[in-house]
């Protein structure tokens, strides 16, 4: 019964007294308990008033709100530490720390300071409703975290004080869920927690791609139909300009059939003969005609056969793309007016690939990350968090991704062999993102204080060696799995929780819970080594990066030695099993074949 008179807290009990004079009516009694006193091993109710013909004697409020005023009563608060909600720490600064806990270890007396979100709530609110708050922490808080049920039904952590009615309050981030709503009362929640993984970073190296990024998949699309399209129209237009020759030359030796000709050999024997100057004017314009046209038919050939050819013209045409020259200006004007507009697009495209080359050459390797849960799965990584509520809410999900991670889900109770496993690459650590940053900026100051340290101790003749000593970017993804609400815990029934709701409800609005969350996360921001600002303004040049061109070079090998077995294959297997095939007379042949 007691405790129900602990949370039915407004209540009248009516006791009726008879007097020993039968005129007189009877005088009733009223009384309740005696909140917020404490009550003993016995309930002694707390007189309200009597009630007597027909009136109250003193008229006071019989239902007043008993939780306004708890009249600097003292209530057990037990604490988990756990960013951004409770922070600890056994050194004292000149930040402001709201609670304190002296502990007895090793014989020496131990202070721990607290603060956080949820410790400047609950001083907020215990200056509001009048009562001190007596802050501690469970048995094995570091191993049993929140807490988990044992196999006898009891429970063990933050969740088990507040079941057995140790603690009046519970801080510590507790999420918002049936879990916990079936322990303990929770007030409304004051915040969402983002919770997501800290995976890895740069799983994999694209140095290799260096030459095909400057553009985007798109861009390179676009590039390689320009070039078909300029193969193709500068092959038509070559074999446009060549059939255009053939009929004027076609006209020409009509023309000349129909004009008296004049032997070749009396022409040539005029030039041999002095007496030649003496000959007819008509016979030396005929025979310096016949000379021009035989040049001319020769600059024409040598003027179209970059482009008369399918395989030429596409050999040419690429080879403006990289701004090397033509062997000769093509003849005809719309073949060269063509060639020149083309020109200004592969100097503009050059212009912009080189730019963009420069700047990425200049800039760090670009970083590989995980920001989904499809790439969580593809990545194969093993999963693992605090406590049996957030396996328990990868297993009770229905989302199939979430399944699958599930599958995959371990538990941690230690969160720098998390992040160390997650700085192997083998692991994927899930907290709330203002958690993870923490403990991604903890393990960057312990690598660094290493590296410092190493870097005392060796002399400079080991200053490559630990120059060469990196560690692993570690990276917090952008998908939230879920955003959770965080709470503080009362409890089950607790008459405290409504006052509680409303005064947390005013802090949210007032814009407290963004000032006290930035001021729990300062530190921990200020601490953090910006590395990548660091790589930003060094713009060196490193083999990693020049592994673009050895892989273009490979290909090219590559192609060039597979092009020179398939002719080697061609000449030994098609052509040497001709009949009319003779090794001796290679050099007569190809003349004939011409």
């Amino acid at each position: 019964m007691l405790y129900i008179w602990k949370r039915l807290i407004n209540i009248v009990f009516i006791r009726k007294y008879e007097v020993k004079n039968k005129n007189l009516p009877p005088w009733y009694e009223l009384s309740t308990v005696t909140f917020p006193q404490p009550i003993a091993n016995v309930l002694v109710p707390w007189r309200l008033d009597i009630w007597t013909n027909s009136k109250l004697r003193k008229g006071v409020s019989l239902f007043r709100d008993k939780t306004t005023d708890l009249q600097n009563q003292t209530l057990r608060v037990v604490a988990f530490q756990h960013l951004p909600g409770v922070t600890k720490s056994n050194v004292s600064s000149h930040e402001a720390y709201r609670a304190t806990i002296i502990t007895n270890e090793l014989e020496s007396n131990i202070t721990y300071f607290f603060k956080g979100v949820e410790i400047e709530i609950l001083y907020a609110i215990s200056k509001a409703m009048n009562f001190f708050c007596e802050l501690y922490e469970p048995e094995n808080v570091e191993t049993e975290l929140w807490g988990r049920k044992l196999p006898g039904g009891v429970y063990t952590g933050v969740i088990g004080e507040m079941v057995a009615i140790k603690a009046d309050i519970a801080i510590g981030d507790l999420y918002y869920t049936s879990f916990l709503l079936d322990l303990m009362d929770l007030s409304s929640p004051y915040n969402t927690e983002c919770l997501t993984f800290l995976v890895p970073e740069s799983l994999t190296d694209v140095s290799w791609k260096t030459l095909v990024r400057p553009f985007h998949g798109v861009t390179w699309g676009i590039l390689f139909v320009c070039l078909i399209f300029c193969i193709v129209t500068f092959h038509l237009l070559a074999k446009y300009h060549q059939h255009t020759r053939t009929v004027e030359k076609e006209l020409t030796r009509k023309k000349t059939e129909a004009t008296p000709k004049i032997k070749h050999k009396d022409v040539i024997n005029l030039f041999i003969i002095p007496e030649a100057e003496k000959k007819d004017p008509n016979v030396k314009y005929t025979m310096l005609k016949q000379q021009l046209q035989s040049n001319k038919e020769v600059e024409e050939a040598t003027g179209l056969y970059q482009f008369t050819d399918p395989m030429n013209s596409a050999l040419y045409t690429y080879s403006m793309l990289l701004l090397v020259s033509l062997p000769k200006l093509p003849l005809g004007w719309s073949l060269r007016m063509f060639t020149g507009w083309y020109w200004l697009y592969c100097l503009l495209l050059a212009t912009c690939y080189r730019a963009s080359m420069t700047a990425i050459l200049a800039k760090p390797a670009p970083k590989i990350t995980i920001d989904t849960l499809q790439e969580l799965v593809a990545s194969r990584l093993t999963y693992g968090g605090w406590g049996e509520i957030n396996r328990d809410f990868f297993k009770m999900s229905t989302d199939p991704t979430i399944q699958m991670i599930s599958k995959n889900f371990v538990m941690v109770n230690n969160s720098e062999d998390a992040v160390d496993r997650v700085a192997d690459a083998t692991f994927a650590f899930y907290e709330n993102a203002w958690y993870l940053k923490e403990a991604a900026v903890k393990r960057q100051q312990k690598f660094y204080f290493q590296r410092s340290s190493l870097k005392n101790e060796n002399t400079s003749n080991d200053d490559d060696s630990i120059s060469g000593l990196s560690d692993r970017a570690l990276h917090i993804m952008k998908d939230c799995i879920i955003n959770m609400p965080v709470s503080i815990g009362l409890q089950k029934n607790s008459p405290l929780t409504p006052r509680f709701n409303k005064y947390i409800k005013r802090i949210a609005e007032a814009g407290l819970i963004t000032k006290w969350l930035d001021d729990a996360m300062q530190k921990v921001l200020n601490a953090e080594i910006h590395k990548e600002d660091i790589d930003n303004s060094k713009a060196l040049m490193n083999t990693k990066k020049f592994s673009g061109a050895l892989v273009a070079l490979a290909i090219g090998y590559f192609i060039s030695i597979s092009t020179l077995i398939g002719e080697i294959v061609y000449f030994n297997y098609v052509v040497k099993k001709k009949p009319d095939f003779n090794k001796y007379q290679l050099t007569i042949r190809v003349k004939k074949a011409k």
